[in-house]
């Protein structure tokens, strides 16, 4: 029988078990456990994030790169060509960017949080704005033509009898009742078993989760299956 009692296995153990500790109760070691996670999350997408898009899209454009390491491998940004050329360089927009990205942090102070939702209002504007003809175009439009077939089979009907009584199920300018109110009853059904169907995935996917960590633990860690 071999162990894996190495350090990393063996701290990975600890957190796993930590974790699924909260199936008993709450107590002080998922805590621990909890926040680790959380906090070693919270950096690894802060450093992610920085180098991803903060310093290629902002620091890089702008040229704030280049005034704080003169010798680093970029191009002029648009402060160098702003200042050195004296012409007009439309990367010099993205200072915007920067201001609303430090509008933002100012829910970080209680008495300047106000100032976080204008930048957020803005992304959330423009967001919606950009994405409406995308997601018009790869959900309404795409449903729609996947709907609009054929009743020569028992799967098609099933697809547009849900899909009709599904979209009757929310007509709320009449009340339900007759044929409305039946037709949203069976898009009730549809949607539950949807509804089900979905969470039976995620539960699934999450037990996958459980299972390979139980898993290590066992065979891994504790070298009792092979």
């Amino acid at each position: 029988m071999e162990f894996g009692f190495t350090f990393s296995n063996t701290l990975a153990a600890i957190l796993t078990i930590g974790i699924i500790s909260f199936l008993w109760r709450d107590n002080p070691l998922y805590k621990l456990c909890e926040a680790l996670f959380v906090g070693v999350s919270a950096g690894y997408w802060f450093v992610s994030l920085y180098y991803q898009n903060l310093l290629p899209q902002l620091f890089d454009k702008l040229g704030l790169t280049l005034i704080i390491t003169p010798h680093a491998d970029v191009k002029e940004g648009a402060l160098q060509v702003l200042f050195k050329q004296g012409r007009f360089d439309e990367r010099i927009l993205y200072i915007f960017a920067g201001i609303l990205g430090i509008m933002m942090l100012m829910r970080l102070f209680p008495n300047l949080g106000w100032v976080s939702r204008w930048p957020l209002a803005f992304i959330v504007g423009t967001t919606s704005g950009l994405y409406f003809t995308t997601y018009f175009q790869s959900n309404a439009m795409a449903q729609l033509k996947s709907t609009i077939i054929p009743l020569n089979s028992i799967n098609n009907i099933v697809i547009v009898v849900g899909t009709v009584c599904g979209l009757i199920y929310f007509y709320f300018s009449k009340e339900h009742k007759g044929v409305l109110g039946g037709a949203a009853k069976v898009g009730t059904w549809f949607l539950m078993v949807t509804f089900g169907a979905s969470f039976g995935y995620t539960v699934m996917s999450r037990m996958s989760l459980l299972i390979g960590r139980i898993d290590f633990i066992f065979s891994t860690w504790l070298g009792l299956v092979k």
